[in-house]
């Protein structure tokens, strides 16, 4: 039986893929900062900014699935707040790989998340694919830089695995609430032109990549992880009006307001590009939820 160590285990995506990854037969443990005594996982603590680990979770895991990282919308961003989104990334993943270099592990796969911010915040009709050039924002050098951290790994003859993952949508989660509760109160709006894409992807199909990065040996390098539609963002919130019955006739919010209310993220919210979900299909994975209408179709 395989065991699987998470790190960032405990949040939305890790409990969703714990779930998945105990029904298929593995074993799973997290490392945390904090010992949580209500969860039924083994956890081993860590502190990447103190270089502390206990080091029995290397030993045991026969691969890594490497969620953690401050969320890049958990404040208005500041300098210190985007040094704590780099460094929470980019130093945590250097300081696992220094770790497992140096002590005995039997790891077969290292699978770090990443982006779809690594294209950068532009709005085209041009399809990304993976081997395109990273964008030359924030959020583009943060995601390019993760996964050159990431990528040391194959050094270490380590099978090792990329998701440039879009918006996560569920119906508990945090984005779609926050996309739908203005429909919701029939206060429904396209943002900025409207015609930006909106890269996304349902948490299952997300866990359902993981899964197959870890149980298929063929699957390494870098995959977009992203529902093959693509939608705008007027499209998208037409669809949950629609789906709400709710009117869908207000004005666009006007870009400044956006960036008022949001600072520089908003750059994020008003660009969106195509994103190809080709390779990942290429593998032979295949998605639940295809298209926005999937998932709509899945709320109750």
């Amino acid at each position: 039986m395989k065991n699987i160590l998470i790190t960032g285990g405990s949040g939305f995506v890790g409990m969703h893929l714990t779930t998945l990854l105990k029904a298929n037969g593995y074993t799973v443990s997290y490392l945390t900062r904090k010992i949580n005594p209500k969860l039924d996982i083994p956890q081993y603590l860590w502190n990447w900014e103190q270089k502390q680990i206990d080091l029995e979770a290397i030993a045991n895991a026969d691969a890594i699935i490497h969620l953690a990282g401050a969320n890049v919308n958990g404040k208005r961003w500041n300098a210190a707040w985007k040094k704590e989104i780099y460094d929470s990334r980019i130093k945590s993943t250097e300081f696992l790989f220094d770790i497992i270099a140096k002590h005995a592990n039997h790891l077969e796969a290292f699978i770090s998340a990443s982006a779809t911010g690594y294209y950068g915040c532009t709005t085209s009709d041009k399809i990304c694919h993976e081997d395109d050039l990273p964008g030359d924002d924030f959020l583009a050098n943060t995601c390019h830089h993760w996964e050159l951290a990431a990528n040391q790994f194959t050094q270490l003859g380590i099978r090792t695995v990329m998701t440039r993952t879009g918006v996560v949508l569920s119906e508990n989660s945090e984005a779609y609430k926050k996309i739908s509760m203005p429909i919701r109160y029939g206060l429904g709006a396209s943002i900025g032109s409207g015609k930006q894409y909106f890269p996304w992807l349902h948490v299952d199909d997300l866990c359902g990549i993981y899964l197959k990065a870890i149980s298929d040996k063929n699957v390494q390098g870098v995959f977009n992880a992203v529902a093959p539609d693509y939608i705008s963002n007027t499209q998208l919130m037409r669809t949950l009006a629609k789906h709400f019955k709710k009117p869908f006739f207000l004005p666009n919010i006007p870009g400044f307001m956006i960036k008022i209310l949001f600072g520089e993220i908003a750059d994020s919210l008003l660009n969106g590009s195509r994103i190809s979900s080709e390779k990942i299909s290429g593998t032979g994975f295949k998605f639940k939820y295809s298209s926005i209408e999937d998932f709509v179709n899945s709320l109750h």
